[in-house]
């Protein structure tokens, strides 16, 4: 198998693999409808933050790879960053 090949289906299993991200996200933050604590509430948020933010490093590395293999100019952006209330309040 040469390299380009296996490049070729790690970009598909990375596809795949945001698609799971994506379902994680969709997914209501808590099952229940009890009273939920604060902290069961910040460790959900959490996960989901974090399966977003997975998503999007795995598409923009799939976009790099795939510029690769077809001998594309990478365009270099300037990446944004995300900042929560926590981080503009300090």
């Amino acid at each position: 198998m040469n390299t380009k090949e296996t490049k070729k289906k790690i970009i598909q299993a990375g596809h795949k693999a945001v698609e799971e991200l994506i379902k994680v996200a969709k997914e209501k933050i808590v099952d229940s409808d009890d009273d939920v604590s604060a902290d069961r509430l910040k460790n959900a948020a959490a996960t989901k933050k974090l399966a977003i933010f997975d998503a999007f490093e795995i598409l923009h590395r799939i976009e790099e790879e795939e510029a690769i293999l077809n001998n594309k100019p990478l365009e270099v952006k300037k990446e944004r960053v995300f900042k929560f209330a926590e981080g503009r309040s300090k």
